[in-house]
C-alpha cells in the first residue's frame, strides 16, 4: 500500500470511529470537520512513523560522523546521510561520499549501489500530501546501465537530503576530474 491509499485508509478508519462515538459534529461546517480529520490522519502516519523508526538508522548526520571502510581496496567513504521511506522497515538508503546505498528486504536482502560519479540528474518531487507530511520522492537519474534510475520514495525533509545529494553529486565528480559540458 502506497502512502496515498495508507492515508486514504487512515482517514476512513477515523470517520468509522467518529460515527460510531456517535459525537454530535453538526455544529462544525463540513469543511472545517474534513479539515479535522485530515490533519488527525496526518498525525497519525508521523506517529506510526516515529514508532517504527530504527534507532541505528538517524536522520541526516554530519558528513565526518561516520565512516565506512572497504577491506579490500582501502577506500573510506563518509556518511553524510541515512534515511529510510515513511512507514517502511525494509527498505534503508545510506549516501555516502561516492555512492548511494539502497538496501531492501527484511529476511532476504537486495543491496543496490548506484555511484555519484555516474549521475546525471536529480530532480525532487512532492505532492501536496507529501508536503504536509514534510516527505518526498527524489529521482536519480544517471549512465549505470543496468539501472538507469533510482527513486528514493517518501523520505523525511526531501529538500534537505536533496542538498546534500546535490552537494555531495558536485565533489565526487570534481574528486574524479568530471565537468559538466552542455551543447547548444
Amino acid at each position: 500500500m502506497n502512502l496515498k491509499e495508507t492515508r486514504a485508509a487512515i482517514i476512513s478508519s477515523i470517520w468509522q470511529a467518529v460515527a460510531q462515538s456517535k459525537v454530535d459534529l453538526t455544529a462544525i461546517p463540513v469543511e472545517e470537520q474534513e479539515r479535522l480529520i485530515s490533519k488527525i490522519a496526518d498525525q497519525v502516519l508521523l506517529a506510526v512513523d516515529d514508532l517504527l523508526e530504527d534507532d541505528t538508522i538517524p536522520e541526516p548526520i554530519s558528513e565526518t560522523a561516520t565512516t565506512l571502510e572497504s577491506p579490500n581496496n582501502g577506500i573510506v567513504e563518509n556518511v553524510i546521510w541515512q534515511g529510510r521511506p515513511l512507514l517502511s522497515l525494509v527498505e534503508h538508503y545510506t549516501l555516502t561520499n561516492e555512492r548511494i546505498k539502497i538496501v531492501r528486504g527484511m529476511i532476504g536482502r537486495n543491496v543496490e549501489n548506484f555511484e555519484l560519479v555516474r549521475i546525471q540528474d536529480i530532480d525532487l518531487k512532492q505532492g501536496i500530501g507529501e508536503r504536509m507530511l514534510g516527505v518526498g520522492d527524489i529521482e536519480i537519474r544517471g549512465s549505470d546501465i543496468s539501472n538507469p534510475s533510482v527513486n528514493l520514495r517518501n523520505i523525511r525533509q526531501p529538500e534537505e537530503v536533496y542538498e546534500f545529494l546535490r552537494k555531495a553529486w558536485l565533489e565526487a565528480r570534481k574528486r574524479h576530474g568530471l565537468q559538466f559540458r552542455e551543447y547548444m
